[in-house]
């Protein structure tokens, strides 16, 4: 298997970029090097290994930063501050030279003993690989959380894909070119991905249990998540358009308030019924105005996202690059 991955990465792509973010993981940082690199090394390809160091509390960043100074091949990236695993991300991709990434935790739940696997699935005509962690060794209650926003993702998204949450994932570079990143985004990369039509594979890998630390997995990321993919799913179907959906509902809300106007004005004048006391005078005036805010609300989402794009934003502050 190695020697038929050493003859694709040598015809198809220009090094390998392996992105690992990090928060407070310093009992994991070693150990995780060490077996990365023997992984890196049997594969016999030029590779840089980009560990971003996402405003850890404790000697993360020493020891990541006592790495580079033996290792050349690793680059660091420090925030200033915990700007979350999204932000860590987005700073990685926009770092890497490889044309192949491949992206991991730092807590050693993942194995770096699956990714020739990954890039094994990456060379049969895919875009994007994911791994799928289907024998999870994660506590009862994270993993059925897991389960349910899994469930949701899949109704809200139709993504085929089993394991969206996973962390170990190898793409290739072009995928990640125009990928807009915020808020809990980075589960839903390959949602977006494949949105934009490029080909998801999916490859069962072993999932560990982790040895040192401490989760950083909450209900507060579950709910921020679960936001995101709300917002996704909207981007995904008006984000070109937003007149259509706020213009449609608009013009549904004037239509239905036009109709009740011209029904009370009917037996205003046919019957010489009072108007003034009934309520559904009130609900016609406020349909219509209500109509016409969101179809104007529409025209100026369509005005407004002609200017988002192809516009740069960053919402993180990078301290150090090595």
């Amino acid at each position: 298997m190695f020697l038929k991955l050493k003859v694709f990465l040598k015809s198809k792509m220009n090094g390998l970029s392996v992105i690992i973010p990090a928060y407070n993981e310093e009992k994991n940082i070693v150990p995780l090097y060490r077996e990365l690199t023997n992984v890196l090394k049997k594969l016999g390809k030029d590779h840089e290994i980009i560990l971003i160091d996402d405003g850890s509390r404790d000697n993360t960043f020493r020891i990541i930063e006592s790495l580079n100074k033996k290792d050349k091949k690793i680059k660091v990236i420090k925030f200033r501050k915990n700007f979350g695993q999204t932000a860590s991300l987005d700073a990685g991709f926009k770092k890497a030279k490889g044309n192949t990434i491949v992206v991991m935790d730092a807590d050693l739940q993942n194995d770096p003993k699956d990714i020739p696997r990954l890039l094994e699935k990456l060379s049969k005509g895919y875009d994007v690989v994911s791994g799928w962690r289907y024998n999870r060794k994660d506590g009862i209650f994270k993993r059925i959380v897991s389960k349910f926003a899994n469930l949701f993702r899949v109704l809200l998204t139709k993504e085929k894909i089993h394991d969206a949450g996973c962390s170990l994932k190898a793409y290739k570079k072009e995928c990640l070119k125009d990928l807009d990143l915020y808020g809990e985004m980075h589960r839903y990369i390959t949602t977006t991905l494949s949105w934009k039509g490029f080909k998801i594979g999916e490859v069962k890998v072993n999932h560990r249990k982790r040895r040192y630390g401490k989760t950083k997995y909450g209900i507060t990321r579950l709910i921020k998540g679960f936001l995101d993919l709300i917002v996704l799913k909207f981007w995904m179907q008006y984000s070109a358009r937003p007149i259509h959906i706020f213009g449609g509902i608009g013009i549904l809300s004037f239509v239905i308030g036009f109709v009740i106007g011209l029904y009370l004005t009917f037996i205003r004048l046919l019957f010489g019924s009072p108007l003034s006391n009934r309520p559904l005078l009130l609900l016609a005036i406020l349909l219509v105005i209500l109509g016409v805010q969101l179809l104007v609300l529409g025209i100026l989402g369509d005005i407004l996202i002609k200017t988002y794009y192809g516009r740069e934003r960053k919402y993180y502050s990078i301290e150090k690059e090595l």
